[in-house]
């Protein structure tokens, strides 16, 4: 019998099966060429039934085989425009080859990862990073999600403060964990999850209503999105900066919401720099930080935030998450700050958005049916809104009476259908379509959407053809949905 050095791979990592016995080695390559086809099916059966059943019904059953930057591939070589960007999660686009290459390399070097009784280099060098972005705050948590980071930022405002209450604006969407969800404004998400957190919403811009709730003496902090994502409904001029000034008034906190927002997406490395003299307390961020490959989320503080929550030894892992830190998602998010600075997305995001809005919005006076183009950036919000000719007002009606929000699914489904371009609804019962494409698209993509969205507002505007009889297949289904 050999003496082992203690260094030796263990046998089953080639393959090898329990006690050393062979075993079937994995290959991904072979299950998914053998089992991938049965992808709606497995969905119906294992996970969320629902979902498959929705994208039969919208005809967004597609099989997309691969995809690159903004884009997707089918089985037949067809390309799709992606708009949508993973919900935002893809900033730099998918499958960058300098976040590749850093996954490759973190993999390569066989860290001693998670061993959560030492310090890593990743994190810290991740942390610093991230604050020089934001230099007037001084620490990092990382947890593994947006959801988690906004988690992290209430409890770490309810201890600093002392306080119990946490204020959120009507219509805002922070994450559905329980302590997110007690400050999502969308009834639609929080019926039949109560009892929540007694928190308190307030409509977006509305200081008297801040400063009211304030005076109660209760409020631990305020937690705002920049821009909602549902809607794309940007703060008021000077919102958060009044605010700001309120909440230091009344010893309460300023939460900014970045996890959409963030890392370029409106034209500035985070939205709440577009107004002059915010500094928030607490800063979440998640989505593109990984470049879309590892989940990860991030609570940026100040100092004594941190050292009061972490007080003493015995509180040393007071907030933490197991997968919190792990090397991929450390090395991702350096790679991607990298690339951030190194290609200009910032500036791109910003010149590109303004080019794409500002095409956008000369087709508002063109077709009744379009009613705003709104937002910062990219992330653009396109509002329809009740037509003024006859024809066209019977229509609406018929829709907005079965279901709001049906209009702009009517438009998306032939952007994906007709134009192989793919965008989302901004929220239940809007009739508003977000568009948050990768923050690496240029003057080509610009041209490509204006012009399809263009041949679907002609077809929208000529009061039948196929997207009017989609329609009232959408009545229908809301209908027997009711």
């Amino acid at each position: 019998m050999t003496e082992s050095t203690g260094h030796e791979p263990a046998a089953h990592a080639q393959g090898a099966g329990p006690a050393g016995t062979p075993g079937k080695a994995f290959d991904l390559a072979t299950l998914l060429a053998e089992r991938g086809g049965e992808r709606y099916e497995l969905h119906t059966a294992h996970l969320n039934h629902q979902l498959p059943r929705m994208l039969r019904t919208i005809g967004f059953d597609k099989v997309y085989e691969r995809a690159e930057g903004a884009y997707f591939w089918d089985s037949e070589g067809n390309d799709y425009l992606d708009m949508l960007a993973g919900f935002g999660v893809m900033g730099l686009g998918r499958h960058h080859p300098v976040v590749r290459k850093a996954l490759h390399d973190v993999l390569d070097a066989s860290l001693a990862d998670l061993t959560r009784f030492d310090c890593q280099p990743l994190p810290g060098l991740l942390a610093e990073e991230l604050l020089k972005y934001s230099p007037h705050l001084d620490r990092v948590f990382f947890g593994n999600s947006g959801t988690e980071a906004v988690e992290t930022a209430l409890k770490f405002a309810r201890y600093a403060t002392g306080k119990p209450r946490i204020l959120y604006c009507s219509h805002a969407f922070h994450g559905l964990t329980i302590g997110s969800l007690s400050v999502n404004g969308e009834d639609g998400f929080r019926a039949g999850f109560a009892p929540l957190l007694p928190d308190t919403p307030i409509e977006i811009g509305d200081l008297e209503a801040l400063e009211r709730e304030l005076k109660r003496g209760d409020v631990a902090g305020f937690v705002v999105e920049p821009i909602q994502g549902k809607g794309v409904k940007t703060t008021p001029p000077g919102f958060l900066g009044d605010a700001q000034e309120l909440l230091r008034r009344h010893k309460a906190l300023l939460i900014v919401d970045e996890v959409q927002t963030g890392l370029g997406r409106t034209g500035d490395f985070y939205a709440y720099q577009h107004e002059e003299g915010v500094e928030p307390d607490l800063v979440c961020v998640a989505k593109a930080l990984s470049g879309g490959y590892v989940p990860v989320g991030a609570t940026l503080g100040k100092d004594w935030i941190f050292k009061k929550v972490y007080s003493s030894m015995d509180r040393v892992l007071v907030h933490s998450a197991s997968f919190g830190s792990n090397a991929q998602a450390m090395a991702a998010g350096l790679a991607v700050l990298s690339v951030i600075e190194d290609e200009g997305i910032v500036a791109n995001a910003r010149t590109t958005g303004d080019l794409l809005r500002s095409r956008l919005a000369a087709l508002v006076d063109r077709y009744e049916l379009l009613s705003e183009v709104r937002g910062r950036g990219l992330m653009i919000g396109i509002e329809f809104g009740r037509p003024t000719s006859i024809g066209l007002r019977s229509r609406w009606t018929m829709l907005q009476t079965a279901r709001k929000g049906l209009f702009a699914q009517m438009v998306v489904v032939p952007l994906l259908r007709k134009h192989r371009i793919l965008t989302q609804v901004s929220g239940d019962h809007l009739e508003v379509i977000k568009l948050i494409p990768p923050l690496t698209i240029g003057e080509r993509e610009v041209d490509r959407f204006v012009t399809a969205f263009t041949a679907v507002m002609d077809d929208a505007h000529t009061g039948g053809g196929l997207m009017w009889d989609f329609g009232r297949t959408l009545v229908k289904q809301a209908i027997a949905n009711r």
